[in-house]
């Protein structure tokens, strides 16, 4: 049996939580909540979860703890942010040393109590989630990850616990606006330029990427690019898709398919003129690419708009 997380009534943590039943339309359409509170552990202890469809945020307040999760494990200390996938086997603990062994073995260090953690959490789940964290781990995302203002997190962590304990009758949808934020949260700050070598990385690309806005329209090959900036290709496409989160060549299909719709509906040029104009000539190729994109051909699209 899994133990229960941040159970209320253990001795060991002393926690304020709302267990929280979102509408059937919440749960089927939007980012829902699921549970949300704090804790301080009073005694070490550890909780395990498996299989449990949810996904869980929360920030190390004070005091210092331990995730094991997928093979892995990662010290914890204040104002670090964890963000998981509970759908697989996950543990935490705190009071514990490297051993195993509880940290307050006796009363005078048990009375102090300066390493056990105090926690601001919320469990979470939508239909659209499982992709939305490939998305985060593919961009770089951590499960541990030390935010550069960890308030900004416990802010969002408050203010889904006010909703949630109040009757606001569009609370959920409320609540989907705040679950939005964090997870736009969670995506700027997981992934950190702290080190020389991915600083260096992003500077690389603002040439590149300053470069591919202004000449979209043009033919544009990833071996045009590594001649250019002089840099290996394959390094590029590595470090292009990890910085911004698509390829070189998805990048200028979108630029190009965004200034076709322009031309779709303000102008009167035809299908094939604005394909040249956007640097897709061909135009099978370019009403093909339109339709893989916006799921409508150019001109069903100029009709809708």
């Amino acid at each position: 049996m899994d133990q229960e997380l941040f159970n209320p009534q253990s001795s060991s943590v002393s926690s304020s939580r709302i267990i929280y039943t979102p509408s059937t339309f919440a749960r089927t359409s939007l980012l829902h909540l699921q549970e949300v509170g704090s804790l301080k552990a009073l005694h070490s202890h550890t909780s395990k979860r498996s299989d449990l469809v949810s996904f869980l945020c929360f920030v190390v307040l004070s005091g210092e703890g331990e995730l094991k999760y997928e093979g892995e494990e990662y010290k914890l200390a204040a104002g670090d942010c964890v963000f998981i996938d509970c759908r697989k086997a996950y543990s935490h603990s705190t009071g514990y040393s490297s051993d195993g062994h509880t940290t307050v073995e006796n009363n005078a260090v048990e009375n102090k109590k300066t390493n056990l953690w105090s926690l601001q959490w919320c469990h979470f789940y939508a239909p659209s989630l499982p992709a939305v964290y490939e998305k985060y781990k593919e961009r770089g995302g951590r499960p541990v990850f030390h935010p550069d203002d960890p308030t900004l997190f416990t802010s969002l962590l408050t203010d889904l616990y006010n909703l949630a304990s109040s009757s606001d009758y569009i609370r959920d949808m409320r609540i989907n606006e705040k679950l939005g934020s964090l997870l736009t949260l969670l995506m700027e700050q997981s992934w950190h330029p702290e080190s020389v070598t991915v600083s260096r990385k992003r500077m690389e690309l603002v040439e590149i990427k300053n470069y591919l806005d202004e000449h979209y329209t043009e033919k544009v090959t990833l071996d045009d690019l590594a001649e250019k900036f002089f840099i290996n290709k394959f390094y590029l496409s590595k470090i292009f898709k990890e910085t911004y989160g698509t390829t070189v060549n998805n990048y200028l299909i979108s630029k190009r398919i965004t200034r076709a719709k322009q031309y779709l509906r303000f102008t009167d040029m035809t299908v094939d003129e604005i394909g040249v104009a956007v640097g897709m000539g061909d135009a099978n190729y370019f009403s093909r690419m339109f339709r893989k994109v916006e799921g409508s051909s150019p001109s069903e699209y100029r009709k809708q708009w």
